[in-house]
């Protein structure tokens, strides 16, 4: 195989493996795509729509919550646990430091512990210092609340009475509840309390429903994996026809020269035509080239 074909195939297995990551790359945009236009969808479907029944959504609290029950409204009837408020450590509100209100919340049908998300409140300048956080309301409360799925437990470190991930056995365990108490693998952001509380806190922020922009990767990808492929086989097929035209490169220092091929450096002569006509014009043309000065020895 000469220089020139080795040249192609390697230019042609270039393309080939830039064409595969390229595809695959898109494909994995594709499916981010997909799972971020599932996440807006259950948003969509559940973010306001009708209360329903806290056991109707989670009917046995060691249950973990659907996907398609993340956002869900449900109403409950209970009470808070008096003097048993956590806070949610490095949970920023749109941009500015703030620490979200989580407190326990019992069932009173079941006896089980809803932790509740109540919404925020600043830091302050300093986010060491104490700050003041409302109460909730005392005694019976009926709740609404939108579902959604426990944080896995975090391993940092954190001062008494906050958590640094919104798990309910973290949170409890910072409220001083007992091991042994029952409690939902969920957590429910507040919408309404009855009564109210008499200072209300910071309204937790709507979700983000923006789409990103993983569709148009996947498409970029895609067109990278084509347009990669074509100028690679484009330049692979530039290299076989400059050989086979004899437009390549040019020959090394004291390679052979083959017979009847035009000398380096001097341009090929025109080959001559039959009949008298055509012999006087080949005169002209050669009489034009200068011939290739003949070497003398020494």
């Amino acid at each position: 195989m000469t220089p020139a074909r080795r040249r192609a195939v390697g230019l042609v297995l270039v393309g080939v493996v830039l064409a595969i990551v390229c595809t695959f790359l898109g494909r994995w945009q594709w499916h981010r795509h997909e799972w971020r236009d599932a996440q807006i969808a259950t948003v969509e479907r559940n973010y306001d729509a009708t209360p329903v029944p806290l056991a109707e959504v989670v009917p046995e609290p060691s249950a973990a919550l659907a996907g398609p029950d993340e956002w869900r409204q449900v109403v409950t009837d209970g009470r808070y646990l008096p003097g048993a408020t956590v806070l949610l450590r490095n949970r920023p509100v749109d941009g500015a430091p703030a620490y979200h209100v989580l407190v326990p919340f019992e069932v009173a049908s079941t006896g089980d512990v809803l932790v509740v998300d109540r919404g925020w409140v600043p830091t302050g300048a300093d986010a060491s210092a104490a700050v003041d956080v409302p109460e909730p309301p005392a005694g019976d409360v009926r709740l609404v609340v939108r579902l959604r799925p426990a944080e896995s437990p975090s391993t940092r470190g954190a001062p008494a009475g906050s958590v640094q991930a919104l798990a309910p056995e973290q949170v409890l365990a910072a409220a001083g509840v007992e091991d042994a108490t029952p409690f939902v693998r969920a957590y429910g952001q507040l919408v309404s309390e009855d009564p109210a509380a008499t200072t209300s806190l910071g309204a937790l922020p709507a979700p983000d429903l923006d789409p990103g922009s993983h569709l148009s990767y996947a498409f970029q990808w895609w067109v990278f994996a084509l347009g990669g492929f074509v100028g690679f086989v484009w330049l692979a097929r530039r290299e076989v026809t400059e050989e086979r035209d004899g437009t390549g490169a040019p020959p090394e220092p004291g390679a052979p020269h083959e017979p009847g091929a035009p000398s380096p450096g001097r341009p090929a002569r025109p080959r001559r035509r039959e009949g008298r006509a055509e012999a006087e014009e080949d005169a002209l043309v050669d009489a034009q080239v200068p011939d290739e000065p003949t070497r003398t020895s020494t």
